[in-house]
């Protein structure tokens, strides 16, 4: 699952993002609503986590505006701005939940979890391809029925190849989908992935090379 979090405060934005990687999120960070629309334009996410006052002006206006036009991705907002009528102003114009700071960080991992599990509208919890089964919600991976043990980079790039199967994934694609902004793979880190996770799923092989193209499933 990939969170956007936007924070103003360097010590607090990194703070937030090492507990939500630990945690098996993968994170894009940024600090004012410019980057934030910037981000959110390339990429899709799970859930975003907002502070409401930010150099940009008030976040609860910018999340408005995107909800009006149709944008349905779970918004937390991490906020001093903690009176009942800050909460309840902060629901009624966009957002999904609301907590005040100073915050438990076990709390943010344990809300965002529950935001994320509530938002998912895209693929079924079941992905297929051939005797392969991937569960996204128990988080499994299974080959003819046999429990697979994969990193969580691993379960990431299997996961988009499968939510895409039957046509090719560019490099781009799984790269995004597997490591966040501020990691910078090395140039063969997908090609190492790649020849593992083709050896833990097992014979007969089903991820394909596509040449000049990317990697295909079923």
């Amino acid at each position: 699952m990939r969170i956007l979090v936007i924070e103003d405060d360097d010590a607090l934005r990194s703070s937030v993002s090492s507990s939500l990687r630990a945690a098996g999120f993968a994170v894009d960070a940024v600090g004012d609503l410019g980057p934030a629309d910037e981000a959110l334009f390339v990429s899709e996410y799970d859930c975003a986590v907002f502070d409401r006052m930010l150099p940009g002006g008030d976040s609860l206006d910018y999340v408005e505006r995107k909800r009006s036009g149709g944008w349905t991705t779970p918004v937390l907002f991490l906020t001093a701005l903690g009176t009942p009528g800050d909460r309840v102003t902060g629901l009624r114009r966009g957002g999904d939940d609301y907590l005040e700071k100073p915050f438990a960080m076990a709390e943010v991992v344990a809300r965002i979890r529950s935001l994320c599990r509530r938002g998912r509208t895209g693929p079924p919890p079941l992905l297929r391809a051939g005797d392969l089964e991937l569960d996204t919600g128990r988080h499994e991976v299974r080959r003819a029925g046999v429990l697979l043990s994969l990193t969580r980079t691993e379960f990431a790039v299997l996961r988009c190849l499968l939510e895409n199967s039957g046509r090719p994934v560019s490099r781009g694609e799984l790269i995004t989908a597997g490591w966040d902004e501020l990691t910078t793979p090395a140039s063969n880190v997908l090609d190492v992935l790649l020849t593992g996770l083709r050896r833990k799923l097992l014979d007969p092989p089903l991820i394909t090379t596509v040449p000049r193209v990317g990697y295909r499933i079923g």
